[in-house]
């Protein structure tokens, strides 16, 4: 048996084992959504894993990872998903953060905050997105001047993922005055809870809340707490971004594939498959997530997969509401209750605008990818 079967029997042993008693009933709870599910029993769930050894599994050993193979943590988070347990609550803390600090960060900053992140005792959010700055990120406004020994910060960030739940914010801001676009930008670590910070829930079609406006007003981080040089910010927050389109999105597409069976099942059940352009639909959707498994597998481009799934996803949850025909426009309770499926087409509308727009993709990949000359900029 290779190491790679072996690796994926012990996860699916252990998850089979623990995934039990009071944890059974977390099975299929969380996610895009739904994150508001269950979240101070998923986050037992995680510190659970923790204990364990089944967080950070790609870090290296000498900050508390198990040194996974790319191959061991595809098969880690494939499993995970198959077993339907509960979406997690620290990823970007343990998929973002976690790896920019491990190749960008000072042993200081490691010795900090990497063992918190591994065992879940801090979460994390990302301030990134700004009102003007969110698919153009180069515009960002928010601006940090280091006073003594502290960063001084002042600005809004918007779209900020359970910001609400966090105690820290990796924060891209501008740190040279008269700076513009890519340059004069620092990554900064910044906690959360303190004078200066005010978070405001955002809600969303869905009726719940995971995305949050974030105001800083003279809030402070210490001077130490800058990742990369000052004025390097956006090469470290470039990374960043490219360690959130790792391997976990293969757990993602499992999730995915769960979907589609589910809503063929249903199609048969209510007769829709009868219907040649739905059967049609539902076949494309198979192939779609065969070729997005396939490209995942190969190492597509980031932008060029971000794209694909979120577009793959948000046409899902249109087809969707129509398998369920009519009563998919009315909600299933009051005041404002739905059903996973209304769920799936509401939240699935930011897919393609969530975690880099299509616009913004399609402009890396006629750039960066196949050449073409930039846009013109203002």
């Amino acid at each position: 048996m290779s190491s790679v079967e072996e690796f994926r029997t012990e996860i699916r042993g252990w998850l089979k084992t623990h995934l039990s008693g009071s944890f059974a009933a977390l099975r299929g709870r969380g996610g895009p959504g739904r994150e508001h599910e269950a979240f101070a029993e998923r986050l037992t769930w995680e510190r659970h894993l923790a204990a364990h050894g089944w967080t950070c599994v790609g870090w290296p050993k000498e900050y508390g990872g198990r040194g996974a193979s790319v191959a061991e943590q595809i098969a880690f988070h494939e499993e995970y998903a198959l077993a339907d347990a509960p979406a997690r609550v620290n990823h970007i803390g343990e998929q973002l953060l976690g790896p920019t600090l491990v190749d960008h960060g000072t042993e200081e900053q490691k010795a900090r905050f990497l063992p918190p992140i591994r065992a879940v005792e801090e979460l994390w959010c990302q301030g990134y997105s700004e009102p003007g700055a969110g698919s153009d990120l180069a515009a960002v406004r928010t601006r940090a001047t280091l006073t003594g020994g502290s960063w001084v910060i002042d600005g809004q960030k918007i779209w900020t993922s359970l910001a609400h739940e966090a105690q820290w914010c990796f924060v891209l801001a501008r740190t040279e005055p008269g700076s513009t676009r890519h340059t004069g930008l620092s990554y900064l670590l910044v906690p959360l809870d303190q004078p200066g910070v005010e978070i405001r829930p955002i809600v969303q079609l869905t009726g719940t809340s995971e995305f949050n406006e974030v105001f800083f007003d003279g809030a402070v981080t210490d001077a130490a707490h800058v990742v990369g040089a000052p004025g390097d910010g956006w090469r470290i927050a470039m990374a960043t971004l490219g360690y959130e389109r790792g391997v976990s999105t293969l757990g993602q597409q499992v999730g995915f594939r769960r979907e589609l069976d589910a809503l063929v099942a249903l199609a048969r059940r209510n007769g829709a498959a009868a219907d040649p352009d739905i059967r049609d639909r539902l076949t494309r959707a198979w192939a779609g997530l065969e070729a997005l498994r396939a490209g995942a597998l190969r190492g597509t481009d980031p932008s060029a997969a971000k794209l694909y799934w979120s577009h793959w996803h948000r046409d899902l949850g249109e087809l969707a509401l129509e398998v369920c025909g009519p009563a998919a426009t009315l909600a299933a309770g009051a005041p404002y209750e739905l059903d996973d499926w209304q769920r799936l087409f509401l939240f699935s509308r930011a897919d393609t605008v969530y975690a880099g727009s299509s616009e913004i993709q399609r402009n890396i990949i006629a750039e960066r990818v196949l050449g073409l000359p930039k846009e013109p900029r203002p």
